[in-house]
C-alpha cells in the first residue's frame, strides 16, 4: 500500500480517472514516458521543461521486462520500483505509471493527453505514440535534450573506472 500523497499511480484505470478529471477542471494534461535507467540532470531538465507545458505531468515508466527488450539484457540497472519512486520524487512530476509495452501507443489512446513530450534526441517521424496524439487532437513537443548527457555515457564511464 502506498502513501496517499504518492505520485505513484497503480493502474491505467486509476490514470484515466485523474485525466477525466483534469479535462473537466480545464487543465492541461501532460504525458510522456522513458525508461529513466539512472536518474541524471538531462533526464531531470527535460521532466522540467515537460511540466511547463500544463498543470499536471504524468510519467510513464518502462517496466524492467520492457526495458530489456529495448536497451538489451544488462538493462535496467534500476529495478522499476526505484526508477518510478525516484522520479515520483521530482518537484516537477505530478504522477507516474509503470507499464510494460514496448510503446505507450496504446496507454496514449487511453488517456488522450493535450501534450505529448519526448526528448529532442528523436524525431516526430520516429515516435510511435506522436501519431496517436495527433489523431486525438493533442500536440507533440520536442525538449531539447542536454548534451552530452545520457545513461547509456554515464554507464560507459562508470565501468571504465577502476575500483
Amino acid at each position: 500500500m502506498r502513501d496517499s500523497a504518492s505520485p505513484i499511480i497503480d493502474s491505467l484505470d486509476e490514470a484515466v480517472a485523474i485525466r477525466e478529471r483534469l479535462a473537466a477542471e480545464g487543465k492541461t494534461f501532460v504525458l510522456t514516458n522513458g525508461c529513466f535507467d539512472v536518474i541524471h540532470v538531462g533526464h531531470v531538465k527535460y521532466l522540467e521543461a515537460a511540466r511547463r507545458l500544463g498543470d499536471f505531468l504524468l510519467v510513464l515508466v518502462n517496466s524492467d521486462s520492457s526495458v530489456r527488450s529495448l536497451k538489451g539484457e544488462d538493462r535496467p540497472i534500476v529495478p522499476e520500483e526505484d526508477r518510478a519512486d525516484i522520479v515520483g520524487a521530482l518537484r516537477c512530476v505530478d504522477g507516474v505509471l509503470i507499464f510494460s509495452q514496448r510503446t505507450a501507443e496504446s496507454i496514449v489512446e487511453r488517456l488522450r493527453p493535450d501534450v505529448y513530450v519526448k526528448g529532442g534526441d528523436h524525431s516526430e517521424d520516429e515516435i510511435p505514440e506522436a501519431k496517436v496524439v495527433r489523431r486525438l487532437g493533442g500536440r507533440v513537443e520536442l525538449v531539447p535534450a542536454v548534451p552530452g548527457r545520457s545513461t547509456t555515457a554515464l554507464v560507459e564511464v562508470i565501468c571504465r573506472r577502476k575500483p
